[in-house]
């Protein structure tokens, strides 16, 4: 009889010993039961001596396995983020071993000018590199060319994209060059054409893998380039646990595996352009000519908003109007004791929605109907605050009769399906709506190809977040929409804002601001330490408090750690539970992983590497 260290993928359990009569290979994938579960899928990690309990049979082989690629990674994440390595091997997918086939690209591939030759050369002489180039300025084209290169050496290649569900236009491309020889890979795919994806990536009938986070844990054998698109987007850092930041993975694996990296934006993370060699591309691919107007109301929809859209309707062009709220209003304020109405289970304002007459919690999904008296002093003074794309919808709509235009709300409660965000983007390309309202999926890479302005409303509440990339992420979010109006020709971008200073000084050259905000950042954030952010979340506010505080007190003892803060969390409460954080800095990763292990022992808590959410 042989024994075997075996994990159980997905499951939040340690490694287990089983016992087989053959011999079975290291990283393959085999079914066990465990308890009342039949047929679970385990990887086996190691042979090992017979143990002193009694242990259960390895019950088949499936004839997949792990790759040594995969392994390496999934072990990566389980050290670096704290995690049970089963758990984690429960998102990576497994297959036969295989053997990877050149694919001739037969489609002629983009022609690139001077600049975009220069990149593409400069790209391959680095093994991790950054593409900083502004938006429009031909990033795809220099992508394809890279991807072509390697496929017809026979290496496969990933392309990862922060929201793949919301970037339908690079599928579009990739389908021009690539036709069928590659697949979309994330979440919302079905299994039966996950298991499709899986059989071409195995008989080498697809060399090019376009996909969001998952799309890192597939079966490669001969992985040669991941080009990561949109780099600086959070959308790559996991919000359930273990919190990984796909990005920083794929600059793991390039090191380890001697992968080819390439990062891309247009608004380089500060942590990319420090640590990476970039190339960079000033100004757009086609000709554009950028107005920037600043309009310093408090958030509405003022004269100067409605002058510039109905400036835009009469010439027959289309508008897109950024606002980082959904809803119609985000809280109900009563004027006569000064309290919001907030969600019971969370201590955030409940949102209000019109059409639904209800007030929901963004958070937990809580959901009532609209009161009529305030629940705290039984006034009737309710008063909307905070506008949402709903409300701004409507208010245009009022305005805007005149003009007879076809407005459309762009955000998660109305896209809610790959179908109806296809469906909106086609529409809209087509001319058949004028205004486009939405958040930051506005700003998800899609072109736009008829819209001369773009107005942005709201951002001042997001650049003075207690959280020390609220600068870089709100130029970055303010570039990114502003960018897509005007692909070609002239446009105008409309900033309704208290602090012109900043924008005026910044957007346009985000190479001066990534030059100022190192200089601010120097000794006391990343790129220069790491982070790691303990949350403690209890039913008992009591209890919460008390572990905080005995942690933090253990912490202060620790050499080359230091406190940045800690205490109640800015939301207080989530899903009923009582919420407490510390922030921990330090210029090494051991001791931050160290002090997350130790925090581990205890219950109700869980922890964040490398943190990007501070509330």
């Amino acid at each position: 009889m042989r024994y075997y260290k075996v994990a159980i993928k997905g499951r939040f359990v340690d490694e287990l010993i089983y016992e087989s009569k053959e011999k079975i290979e290291i990283l393959s994938e085999v079914l066990l039961d465990l308890q009342n579960k039949k047929d679970l899928k385990a990887i086996v990690l190691e042979e090992c001596e017979k143990p002193e309990f009694k242990t259960k049979a390895i019950k088949a082989k499936t004839g997949a396995k792990l790759s040594k690629t995969q392994f390496e990674l999934a072990s990566f994440i389980s050290y670096y983020y704290n995690c049970k390595l089963s758990f984690i091997l429960g998102s990576f997918e497994c297959l036969e071993d295989y053997t990877c086939k050149k694919i001739l690209i037969e489609k002629q591939m983009p022609i690139l000018n001077e600049k975009q030759k220069e990149a593409l050369e400069f790209i391959k002489q680095q093994k991790t590199s950054l593409l900083f180039a502004d938006t429009g300025s031909g990033k795809t084209e220099i992508y394809i060319s890279l991807l072509k290169e390697y496929i017809e050496n026979g290496e496969q290649v990933l392309l990862l994209m922060p929201e793949i569900s919301l970037s339908p236009q690079m599928q579009k491309r990739l389908e021009v060059y690539f036709e069928d020889k590659f697949f979309i890979w994330h979440s919302k795919i079905s299994k039966k054409k996950k298991q499709e994806n899986l059989e071409k990536l195995k008989n080498s009938e697809v060399m090019l893998v376009a996909g969001a986070r998952s799309a890192l844990f597939l079966p490669f054998t001969k992985l040669g380039l991941i080009i990561v698109d949109e780099e600086h987007d959070n959308s790559y850092k996991a919000n359930n646990i273990p919190k990984f930041n796909a990005r920083d993975l794929a600059v793991f694996l390039g090191q380890k595996e001697n992968i080819k990296i390439l990062l891309g934006s247009a608004t380089p993370s500060l942590t990319s352009f420090y640590k990476q060699k970039s190339f960079r591309i000033k100004g757009s691919f086609f000709k554009s000519e950028k107005e920037f107007i600043y309009d310093e109301s408090e958030l509405s929809l003022s004269s100067t908003v409605l002058r510039e859209i109905r400036t835009s309707l009469r010439n027959k062009k289309q508008v897109i109007v950024f606002l980082p709220t959904r809803a119609n209003f985000r809280q109900i304020l009563c004027k006569s004791c000064g309290n919001t109405i907030k969600c019971p289970f969370c201590s955030i304002a409940l949102s209000m929605h019109k059409k639904k007459n209800a007030l929901k919690c963004h958070y937990c999904g809580f959901t009532k109907e609209i009161d009529k008296l305030c629940p705290n002093c039984a006034d009737s003074m309710l008063e909307a605050r905070k506008m949402g794309t709903a409300e701004l919808c409507e208010m245009l709509e009022k305005e805007l009769k005149d003009f007879n235009a076809k407005i459309v709300k762009f955000d998660s409660d109305e896209i809610s399906s790959f179908s109806k965000l296809n469906s909106v983007l086609r529409d809209f390309n087509k001319n058949d709506i004028d205004i486009l309202v939405g958040t930051s999926m506005l700003a998800k890479g899609h072109d736009y190809h008829d819209v001369d302005l773009s107005v942005i409303l709201g951002l001042d509440e997001y650049l003075f977040r207690p959280d020390y990339k609220a600068l870089e992420e709100s130029l970055a979010l303010a570039m990114q929409v502003a960018g897509r109006a005007g692909r070609k020709g002239k446009a105008r971008v409309l900033l309704q804002s208290k602090n012109k200073v900043f924008f005026q000084r910044y957007i346009n050259d985000y190479d001066a601001f990534l030059k100022d905000e190192l200089e601010a950042r120097k000794e006391l954030y990343p790129p220069f330490t790491r982070l790691l952010r303990i949350l403690i979340e209890d039913k008992d506010e009591k209890n919460g408090f008390i572990l905080c505080e005995k942690l933090a007190k253990e912490y202060k003892k620790i050499q080359d750690i230091e406190i940045i803060g800690y205490g109640a969390c800015a939301i207080a409460m989530l899903n009923a539970n009582f919420r407490f954080y510390i922030l921990l800095k330090s210029n090494s990763h051991t001791k931050l992983i160290k002090a997350a292990k130790y925090a581990l022992n205890f219950n109700n808590v869980s922890i964040d590497m490398d943190p990007v959410d501070f509330s």
